[in-house]
């Protein structure tokens, strides 16, 4: 079975406590939502939660909130949380199109993407999580300090990333491409598709950058 396809899974999104429903509605409010002034970091493309709940466990005072689109993928990090019941983890069901319609300008003090699909043809680049009009809606709901963090094990996509956050006007740090074996590995948190790809000798590339100062 697909893991896409459970049967039932989207029916349980929708009654979970655990997900947010309508997340639109907390746009400005996250902060009471989380009912603390902690900084407030997200994951988009979270799969199985491997990496989010693993932060959320380590960092008591971050708010974490992680966007799955689909609802298979989402109920195995919902299965995680149902035991862990981590008091600074959200969930949601959301397509990162419109990500700037869930949280207000400066609501955000990190975004993370891991091991986001590489959208291959050219015709597709615009959705590749690291093009430019994603980047312009990151800018605006980053908090002035905030930043992005990337990582995969596609060289293509990485090279298009830092090409495109160059392009916009974002400042480049911490960029490697063999994370592990860098001098971050220390601190590093893996991923699902991280522990399979390194594990298969792919080397993971990563990149930290942040917006330029003129929002968009």
């Amino acid at each position: 079975m697909r893991l896409r396809n459970i049967p039932g899974a989207r029916e349980e999104m929708l009654v979970n406590p655990y997900i947010v429903q309508n997340p639109e509605r907390l746009r400005g409010t996250w902060s009471a939502e989380f009912g603390n002034q902690n900084p407030v970091r997200i994951e988009i493309g979270m799969g199985k939660g491997q990496f989010l709940l693993t932060l959320a466990q380590q960092n008591p005072d971050v708010n974490y909130v992680g966007i799955e689109k689909y609802s298979s993928v989402l109920l195995r990090a919902l299965t995680r949380q149902e035991e862990l019941k981590l008091p600074n983890l959200r969930l949601m069901r959301f397509d990162a199109e419109t990500i700037d319609e869930v949280f207000a300008e400066g609501e955000v003090d990190r975004i993370y993407l891991n091991f986001s699909d590489p959208w291959p043809k050219d015709r597709h680049a615009k959705r590749r999580l690291t093009s430019d009009r994603f980047l312009a809606r990151y800018a605006r709901i980053l908090a002035p300090s905030g930043s992005v963090e990337f990582k995969t094990d596609n060289v293509d996509l990485f090279d298009f990333s830092l090409a495109e956050a160059e392009a916009c006007g974002w400042t480049l740090s911490h960029v490697t491409r063999d994370l592990h074996n860098s001098e971050d590995a220390a601190g590093n948190v893996t991923t699902e598709y991280e522990d399979r790809f390194s594990a298969a000798g792919n080397p993971i590339c990563r990149m930290v950058c942040t917006p330029p100062a003129q929002r968009v």
